[in-house]
């Protein structure tokens, strides 16, 4: 990539200025392809922060709409954008943010059928989920295809982050082998949720995302960050890949996405929302 034009070295001063940055580090940041999937709650933020810090190419997998009820912590979306789908919003907003990065708007839903393909053009994928079938559908995608997945989940008062990379650390199933029960969950509508809480878990992505590319610091790999907001405490557990995992483990019987796998088949009650 070409030396940063004048405006570019304006707007990026404060990178330009980080010995372990610099224009090097900003050019990765321009070179890099993240995907976020979700445009709400987690999404928002880390959407915002990583088109700021200026990553290239933002891909943005959501097939809702904006709600009212959605910007008491989606921070891409005003009041404006009622009723127009969350993707358009957020390139809307990118645009205006920062002409130097593209969103690339996936305006549907992450399936069997789409996933390794939409996957493909990315370097990583931020898991800003609502639901847990497209989560464990992201993240068996993710360790078969070796690409790292930051994962973020909120309840209440409550959030958690961590970084997978399958060959690297455990995934996701290593931590959670199977979906919960979804009888036993709460519907996304049917709880509580303090907005600022995404908006700490978000920024905890959009920094291990920032720090992946550009090859800095000690990730979440084998770590999960637990977030009290009440307390305002942090907390870590360690995570060990689980040699018995289905996809990535020693003898993995997850070795292709398949529609007929039962993780990634919505319930009937949808599962509680973990990121909205």
């Amino acid at each position: 990539m070409s030396a940063l034009g004048e405006e570019a070295r304006r707007r990026y001063a404060r990178h330009l200025m980080l010995d372990r940055v610099g224009e090097t580090g900003q050019a990765k940041l321009l070179s890099a392809r993240v995907l976020v999937v979700g445009a709400g709650g987690l999404g928002s933020p880390v959407i915002f922060y990583l088109a700021a810090a200026g990553v290239g190419l933002i891909g943005a997998a959501d097939s809702d709409t904006v709600d009212i009820s959605n910007l008491q912590r989606q921070i891409l979306h005003s009041t404006p954008d009622i009723g127009r789908l969350k993707t358009d919003s957020a390139r809307d907003t990118v645009e205006a943010l920062n002409p130097d990065v593209k969103l690339a708007p996936v305006a549907e839903r992450i399936t069997p059928d789409n996933v390794m393909e939409i996957l493909s053009g990315y370097d990583i994928a931020v898991d800003a989920c609502d639901n847990f079938h497209t989560r464990y559908l992201v993240n068996d995608a993710c360790a078969l295809q070796r690409k790292p997945f930051v994962h973020g989940g909120v309840f209440q008062f409550e959030g958690q982050a961590s970084t997978f990379i399958a060959g690297k650390g455990p995934c996701y199933r290593c931590l959670f082998p199977t979906p919960p029960d979804p009888e036993i969950i709460p519907r996304g509508n049917e709880i509580g949720l303090l907005g600022v809480v995404p908006g700490t878990i978000g920024l905890i992505q959009a920094t291990e995302t920032v720090k992946l590319i550009l090859g800095l610091g000690d990730s979440l790999v084998g770590r999960l960050l637990i977030y009290d907001a009440l307390k305002m405490r942090f907390r870590e557990l360690n995570i060990r890949r689980d040699p018995d995992c289905r996809v990535c483990g020693e003898r993995p019987s997850i070795t292709d996405i398949s529609p007929g796998e039962q993780s990634y088949i919505p319930p009937r009650l949808s599962p509680r929302s973990s990121a909205d």
